[in-house]
């Protein structure tokens, strides 16, 4: 293994175990949540949280766009971003992507839950938010110290996915 893959492994195999830690963590020590019993409710509770998650997309569209406005590459066919601009971009345009799946994942997820359990889904987003941000930083400080939220938000949302997966699957 190269130095830069040890690198990218020990990122990604820390950003998973701190992703299982933290939902799991932040589950157990949340207030539960009001009695959420009709699909209606799960999805209202879901929506919210969801919109919660979209923060980092929201900072990474005005970041983008003011990178762009304030330099030469306000015309983005002339190819003159700065490093800093391509990265951002590259953020927001992963960012978009793990939020799809997040919130289909979590929308899945939030109907087929226990109403004891639903708090995982405030958990889920807790997670879902500093792992973006924490990918950001790590991106910004070298590409391969992105690897850390990167696994985060990946694991995070294949758990969610299989979760719901496996719910579906059970009746």
């Amino acid at each position: 293994m190269t130095h830069e893959q040890k690198t990218v492994a020990i990122g990604a195999a820390s950003g998973a175990l701190t992703m299982v830690a933290a939902v799991a963590g932040i589950s157990l020590i949340s207030a539960d949540t009001p009695a959420l019993s009709d699909i209606a409710g799960r999805l209202g509770y879901t929506l919210k949280a969801n919109a919660l998650a979209a923060i980092p997309l929201l900072v990474g569209t005005i970041t983008v766009a003011n990178n762009r406005f304030l330099s030469d590459a306000i015309d983005p066919t002339l190819h003159k971003e700065d490093q800093a601009t391509l990265i951002n971009g590259r953020v927001l345009d992963n960012t978009l992507q793990q939020y799809v799946l997040f919130v289909i994942g979590t929308l899945a997820l939030s109907v087929s839950l226990p109403a004891s359990q639903i708090k995982v889904i405030a958990a889920a987003t807790i997670v879902f938010i500093v792992a973006r941000f924490a990918f950001w930083v790590g991106y910004r400080i070298h590409p391969l110290y992105r690897a850390f939220g990167m696994a985060a938000t990946m694991y995070l949302n294949v758990g969610v996915l299989a979760w719901a997966g496996w719910n579906m699957l059970r009746g």
